[in-house]
């Protein structure tokens, strides 16, 4: 099975690593040819354009920063549907809008070809060493082709149901983290300012009901002052957008999703659209004239459990 990675940025070229490292037959493409290097050096194909590599693997992974940039590499003259015929599988595994992935998997089927959508969750660190998790919308038959790919690239592979369905949830978890930054920001600055100690802190919310995966990272980043968490400013906004999307078509009057993105937005004036986004607790940090900082913690994640076989996750079970 020849597979084709397109998108060897922040997540895509650890995916593309992992599948490296597993042994799979890999042909690499990135507009930055300096990325795609390492993998060709260690062996991997380089494809010209989208087409030649549509042409050549089996199946075809995007990871790309936008639903604008996957719909160019899709639908451009040498783009990857250019390339398509009866067999083909594309996984999307950006972080992309589910009407905009049931748009172009249509034009897949035309072509004989299957969509899934894909996306990861768990952070870089964990995308890293294979233990990401991974969401999988498409027909059952597909994902179970390629479940090999996947759970060479993850630790926990969840079957979502129909295409776009995987998008769906992904924003859904993604819009949950910004709140937990967010209010992770204010309890820990309402907890300075009290004359707490932070590393105190820190320990009492990681042993408490009020613990969760964001704080056991990005708490650790904000308190060393690094802020390093792999993710920016610009793309919490694009994610936040596609969440409200979601809930504008559903009809969903939210409350707290129309604050966060206002946050945000202004976090990004202040320091920029490629800040990292655990920054945003920045603004309280001026605001009350302090700094979030504790010894002993990190400048940034690294997972230090070992890689592990993936598994797909059964509802229920």
């Amino acid at each position: 099975m020849k597979i084709g990675f397109i998108g060897l940025g922040n997540v895509g070229g650890k995916l593309a690593s992992s599948l490296a490292r597993n042994g799979f037959d890999l042909i690499v493409r990135d507009l930055d040819r300096n990325l795609a290097e390492p993998f060709v050096a260690a062996g991997a194909g380089f494809a010209e354009t989208p087409k030649a590599m549509a042409q050549a693997a089996d199946i075809v992974i995007t990871c790309l920063p936008s639903p604008a940039a996957s719909a160019a590499v899709m639908e451009g003259e040498d783009g990857i549907i250019a390339g398509l015929y009866d067999g083909k599988i594309w996984l999307e595994m950006s972080t992309t809008d589910e009407a905009e992935v049931r748009r172009l998997g249509a034009l897949f089927a035309a072509a004989g070809a299957t969509a899934l959508d894909s996306p990861v969750s768990g952070g870089c660190h964990r995308a890293a060493t294979g233990n990401i998790s991974i969401f999988a919308g498409g027909k059952r038959a597909a994902f179970e082709t390629v479940l090999p790919v996947l759970t060479a690239m993850g630790r926990r592979i969840l079957h979502t149901g129909p295409l776009g369905s995987a998008s769906i949830l992904k924003v859904v978890t993604n819009y949950l983290a910004t709140a937990n930054l967010v209010s992770l920001g204010e309890a820990l600055t309402v907890a300075k300012q009290a004359d707490m100690d932070l590393a105190t802190t820190y320990e009492a919310i990681r042993i408490s009901s009020g613990n969760s995966f964001v704080h056991e990272t990005e708490s650790q980043v904000i308190l060393n002052g690094s802020y390093n968490i792999n993710f920016t400013m610009d793309l919490v906004l694009k994610d936040m957008g596609l969440f409200q999307s979601v809930a504008d078509r559903a009809g969903v009057p939210l409350e707290l999703s129309p604050l966060f993105l206002e946050i945000f937005a202004d976090g990004q004036e202040r320091y920029g659209p490629r800040a990292w986004s655990s920054m945003i607790v920045k603004r309280l940090e001026d605001a009350c004239g302090t700094d979030l900082r504790a010894p002993g913690f990190p400048p940034e994640m690294i997972d230090d459990e070992p890689e592990t076989p993936g598994e797909e996750v059964i509802c229920g079970g």
